[in-house]
């Protein structure tokens, strides 16, 4: 616990800085980010019958996380995301020398891991421009939410869990735990409002309830993945915590409704 407590604080910390440091900093390190939660992907799904390709999915994604974060600051005109397109050519081509005996299991999981991952942090990113100018308030409040539903799920599901939420993915949670989060979350979200702004009191609400219910079913289909391919976590950089991709899980699935409801009211 110790140890994780340390590398969490480490993290949060780092977490925070990014967004509070500008856009450009903000897009360069979740740009990082999510290359690597996608390189530990790829790690995890790779077999004798699956082998995506690494080196270009992940500069595929790097190229198209750069050219949308820079599109959306500004400095370039949308027309350049359509240099990402020769890059999905490439992957097919890439597979006709590969002389693999199932390409297309390669290519699948190549843009799998692009749709999976890539994309809904690139839809997080986006949150920092969503009213056209760059707002740390909103990103940072997003992650605030996630941790906070994070750890009333578990403080809750340590003190009062009883009832199994989904046991044949994942045994630990439990309904009780949900709950906690979910009301935890409420409760900071009317706080992020009186502190933050940016967004109606409404609005942070409906956020913090996407965040909670989405969040916890990004976790479960981390946790089916994981279970699927009889991996415990995916990648050992952190700590007590595993890898990135197990501490965005629920950011995954999350971050794309949260973006699409905000771009539906505004």
């Amino acid at each position: 616990m110790k140890t994780r407590a340390i590398t969490g604080a480490i993290f949060v910390a780092v977490m925070v800085a990014s967004t509070l440091f500008g856009p450009y900093l903000y897009s360069i390190f979740f740009t990082l980010l999510s290359a690597w939660c996608l390189y530990e992907f790829y790690g995890i799904v790779s077999s004798e019958e699956r082998a995506p390709n690494k080196v270009l999915g992940i500069i595929l994604a790097l190229t198209g996380f750069a050219v949308g974060s820079m599109v959306a600051m500004n400095l370039l005109e949308p027309k350049f995301l359509w240099l990402v397109t020769p890059l999905v050519g490439l992957t097919y081509i890439i597979s006709l020398f590969q002389k693999r005996s199932f390409p297309f299991n390669d290519i699948a999981y190549t843009f799998l891991g692009i749709c999976y991952v890539t994309f809904p942090f690139f839809l997080f990113a986006k949150l920092g421009f969503i009213n056209g100018v760059y707002n740390h308030y909103i990103p940072l409040g997003f992650l605030i939410l996630l941790w906070t539903n994070d750890t009333g799920a578990y403080l809750a599901g340590r003190s009062f869990g009883k009832h199994k939420l989904f046991e044949r993915i994942s045994p630990k949670k439990t309904w009780e735990g949900f709950f906690g989060g979910f009301i935890l979350a409420i409760v900071v979200a009317v706080n992020l409002e009186k502190y933050f702004g940016s967004l109606p009191l409404w609005q942070w609400i409906i956020v913090a309830m996407i965040i909670s219910i989405v969040g916890t079913l990004g976790d479960l289909v981390e946790s089916m993945l994981k279970r699927s391919l009889h991996v415990k976590d995916s990648g050992s950089i952190l700590p007590g915590h595993g890898g990135f991709l197990d501490r965005f899980d629920g950011l995954l699935l999350a971050a794309p409704i949260v973006y699409i409801f905000l771009i539906l009211i505004s």
